[in-house]
């Protein structure tokens, strides 16, 4: 059974940087707030972030989240950021009851606030923060099948018009971010993002083929020079898991100096 729910990957930046002006994240910006005007406004989003990562799958299920300021050395103005979205407490049970039907253990967590995972792009999309959200935690295994297997069991989701994000990064490297961008640098950035759009996109794979290339996402081009640590492809996997199809669209954006990845699956 297919979740009716839309599914989104989305690369979200450096911290707070896209909410400061930055100009290395204008393309992000631009390219979120149009994919926020051509979505469908949900009745509840659920979020898994590269930023929160527990020894089994963990879900926000407070009524009033706060907010979790989780980066360093940015401006006083960037741990002043607010963004009052309201949790979804039934939407959090139904994702806890949808792993746990399918083996996977899960817990959830009242006390909780949402990371910058979830309130830096949400501000950029949805500025009134009147959708409800919750918060799901990666897996701190980051082990891949594992991943692609709790978006599989959140296909058992009954949720009328709900948005799914994951929210990572196809790119995360933080040392290449700030040395050089040699010509070198470039053509390992851009065949990890070819590699990563047919994987995600091409219609013409099937699908056992997408979860095997996916599940070994270590064998693709430049694929640690890319993701030292994998934490921000993760949400991909879930997402993918979720969807069970080739995307819908691909969106591409420089963010830092970069080429970035973004994925929708349409309900």
């Amino acid at each position: 059974m297919k979740t009716a729910a839309d599914v989104l990957f989305i690369s979200h930046g450096g911290g707070p940087m896209p909410l400061l002006g930055d100009p290395g994240h204008r393309e992000m910006v631009d390219r979120l707030t149009e994919l926020a005007g051509k979505l469908r406004k949900p009745s509840a989003i659920l979020v898994i972030s590269a930023h929160w990562e527990e020894s089994v799958p963990t879900i926000t299920s407070g009524t009033n989240p706060r907010l979790i300021y989780d980066y360093y050395g940015f401006p006083p103005e960037s741990y002043r950021i607010e963004y009052p979205c309201l949790g979804e407490p039934a939407l959090a049970h139904q994702v806890h009851d949808a792993l746990e039907q399918s083996g996977i253990p899960a817990r959830l967590d009242a006390q909780r606030g949402f990371d910058h995972g979830l309130f830096v792009p949400l501000k950029l999309m949805y500025p009134e923060a009147d959708i409800p959200c919750v918060q799901l935690s990666l897996v701190n295994s980051l082990d891949a099948g594992a991943h692609l297997a709790i978006g599989r069991a959140l296909q058992g989701l009954d949720y009328d018009n709900l948005l799914v994000i994951g929210s990572g990064f196809s790119f995360h490297n933080m040392r290449a971010f700030f040395a050089p961008n040699t010509p070198e640098v470039q053509a390992r950035n851009l065949a990890f993002e070819d590699w990563l759009e047919t994987a995600c996109a091409d219609p013409s794979i099937a699908e056992s083929e997408r979860t095997e290339r996916l599940a070994h996402w270590e064998q693709a081009p430049h694929a640690r020079f890319c993701h030292p640590r994998e934490e921000h492809l993760l949400p991909l996997h879930v997402c993918y898991g979720l969807a069970g199809k080739p995307s819908d669209s691909h969106i591409s954006a420089n963010i830092l100096g970069k080429k970035s990845g973004m994925f929708y699956w349409r309900a």
